[in-house]
Order: structure tokens, then C-alpha cells, then sequence
């Protein structure tokens, strides 16, 4: 069992490189907005209930995949570095959650220029998938807002997980990026061949 948690902004490609890991690897894509998307129509982001039943959901499907027979996880994650419950703490127990079942775990920052996230933020691919995206001109003023605010990328040690990777996205398609980092882990042999 391998776990891949794919971190960075908004925008900056986590599910779209998560979609061709899955493909590459065989790997099963679990992103963030599928828990988001669920529970936005009954609790939309300003509601606690929101937030405590995503975190559950969450939970709740790391514990099941983390002893199932999937070949592995891919998970997205925007986390706030720095904030009191901005997402280290569900990190650090995510990883300790599938570390304890035998997996081994892979960390994978993404990072793009604010110009390209912005570009991407209206793709096809993202509105397809992320319903709440659809309303560009909010999905947009968040994304700049989260960036204006926030620290979205961790600082040098804060992220101290032996398989850990900071990988540059701009100028690479998602299927350049998902070659880069099989390529970067030797995924190549043991999982991409078949």
C-alpha cells in the first residue's frame, strides 16, 4: 500500500496530476472536493457542520482504504502552514494513520505561479469534477484571497517525511508532472510497469 497526499494551492493541479497518477500507477485518486462537494448543499463552508463531517468522511475512508487491498492512495490537500487548524494536525495524523497499517507514505508539494493558477482555475477538467468551482468570479476571488492571506506551502523542515517532494508545475502538463514524480520515486518499476 503506498499513500500520496498531493499538497499546494488552489488551482496548482492536485487532482488533474492526481488523475494521471491514478492512470500511471493504478493508484485510486480520492481529492478533496469529493468530500467538499458532497455535503455543500446542506452545509456550505461557513458552516461548522461542514467542516466536521468532511473531517469524519475523511476519516472515516483513510481507516477502511488504509487496511484494504487498493494498491494505493492519492489524496489532495489544501493545507493553511502556520494556522491553527489550517491542516498540519490532519496531515500529521494521516500519515501516522496509514504508517501504522504498513503503508509506506509519499509527500508531494505543488507549486505554480499565482498568473498560471489563475489560468487553471477555469479549465474544463477542474469544472467538470468541482461543482463549487463553477461560479468562476467567487472560485477566483477565493484563490486570491487564500494567497494573499495564507502560506500555502510549507517552510524547510516542516514537512520532515523521508518520501517528500517539491515539485514546480509551471510549464508541465499534469502528465509531464505525474512522470516527474513516478520518475523521482522509481515508481516506474514497481508500479507504472505492469
Amino acid at each position: 500500500m503506498k499513500f500520496v497526499m498531493l499538497l499546494g494551492p488552489q488551482a496548482v493541479g492536485k487532482m488533474t496530476i492526481g488523475q494521471e497518477l491514478e492512470q500511471k500507477t493504478g493508484m485510486k485518486l480520492f481529492h478533496n472536493h469529493q468530500t467538499i462537494d458532497l455535503l455543500h448543499p446542506y452545509f456550505d463552508f461557513t458552516k461548522p457542520a461542514h467542516h466536521k463531517l468532511k473531517d469524519l468522511i475523511r476519516r472515516e475512508m483513510f481507516k477502511e482504504m488504509a487496511v484494504s487491498d487498493l494498491e494505493g492512495v492519492i489524496f489532495t490537500f489544501l493545507c493553511l502552514f502556520g494556522v491553527e487548524g489550517g491542516g498540519i494536525e490532519f496531515i500529521e495524523e494521516t500519515v501516522q494513520l496509514f504508517e501504522e497499517a504498513g503503508a509506506e507514505v509519499f509527500i508531494i508539494e505543488l507549486e505554480a505561479a499565482l498568473s498560471t493558477r489563475l489560468a487553471r482555475n477555469q479549465t474544463e477538467n477542474r469544472l467538470l469534477h468541482k461543482f463549487t468551482k463553477r461560479d468562476i468570479a467567487a472560485s477566483e476571488a477565493n484563490l486570491l484571497e487564500t494567497a494573499e492571506q495564507y502560506r500555502t506551502h510549507s517552510l524547510p523542515g516542516e514537512l520532515p517525511y523521508p518520501n517528500y517532494l517539491r515539485l514546480d508545475t509551471e510549464g508541465r502538463s499534469a502528465a509531464d508532472s505525474a512522470d516527474a514524480i513516478c520518475q523521482h520515486f522509481n515508481w516506474s518499476t514497481n508500479l507504472v510497469e505492469r
